[in-house]
């Protein structure tokens, strides 16, 4: 199947024209390897939003050929694990990100239902799926990195602390994520969807990702509303202390105001900064380079 993968890539993109439109690419063409012991059909919500995903897959937007830097995100959109918000979180930030040269990948993953390892076995099978196509794709393998937004930005979180050789993202970016699963700053709903309703306190632990941070985690920027009521800024700060605390490269910006799941939204005041600070911060730390 991967050869089938990458004469599609070729086709829809070997020629070196810049498509908007993206291809979507089974991540497990034989079936995933895990359930969430969920049943039925995906469900097609409003404002683009999906819940019960059965069949993961990315949607690749290729980079401009004319501006391809030969980096790459996996991007996880948000929605409490319950759900995801498909289009401000995931596609228009990669329309985007795919016009400034850098290839994106929309991962639509399964929910977890109180099996933590479903949405991760998501998340790191993207992550192969980039690397061992990222010749045809045009991608360097050591610039693929993951993105997520609020409990999407907990499975990005969770993919730059929870990896392997192959599976190791090369940086990350945060927005407005879930980190901590202390009850003092929890996202409560993206908890139980997560690890059930009452999980142990070493469940708690493992996926409270600001302890989860080692020296191997790789550069993380971080981006957060200080009046955010849903998921409190206290997660991105705990998570920037904790790559300080092991001498990781990190950035938090935390912006005045904003609220909670703004993603690609014009609406939100300080959107053109975070898109400007985000290609900086890429280029600055030799993604972009």
């Amino acid at each position: 199947m991967k050869k089938i993968l990458l004469i599609v890539a070729a086709a829809a993109f070997g020629c070196g024209a810049w498509a908007q439109e993206p291809v979507e690419i089974k991540i497990w063409p034989a079936g995933p390897p895990n359930s969430n012991g969920l049943s039925g059909t995906e469900n097609d919500l409003n404002e683009g939003r999906v819940d019960n995903v059965v069949d993961p897959v990315v949607y690749y937007y290729a980079a401009d050929a004319e501006k391809n830097t030969g980096a790459a995100l996996v991007i996880c959109p948000g929605g409490g694990y319950a759900r995801l918000a498909m289009n401000h979180e995931g596609h228009e930030i990669a329309k985007w990100l795919a016009g400034e040269g850098i290839s994106a990948f929309v991962l639509k993953y399964r929910m977890p239902n109180g099996h933590p390892d479903v949405p991760l076995s998501d998340a790191h099978q993207a992550i192969r799926l980039v690397r061992e196509n990222a010749t045809a794709w045009g991608i360097d393998p050591q610039k693929v990195g993951i993105a997520g937004s609020s409990a999407g930005g907990h499975l990005a979180s969770t993919a730059v602390t929870h990896f392997d050789a192959q599976t190791r993202p090369d940086y990350g970016v945060l927005f407005y994520p879930v980190v901590s699963f202390d009850p003092a700053i929890h996202h409560k709903g993206s908890s139980v969807n997560l690890l059930g309703e009452s999980p142990d306190q070493a469940m708690i632990d493992l996926y409270s990702n600001e302890k989860q941070v080692t020296a191997e985690t790789p550069p993380v920027l971080l981006f957060h509303s200080d009046d955010d009521r849903t998921v409190p800024v206290q997660n991105s700060v705990a998570f920037y202390a904790a790559l300080k605390a092991h001498q990781v490269p990190g950035v938090i910006y935390v912006f005045p105001n904003g609220g909670h799941g703004w993603g690609f939204r014009e609406t939100f005041r300080y959107h053109e900064e975070w898109k400007t600070l985000l290609i900086k911060w890429l280029y600055d730390i030799g993604i972009t380079r």
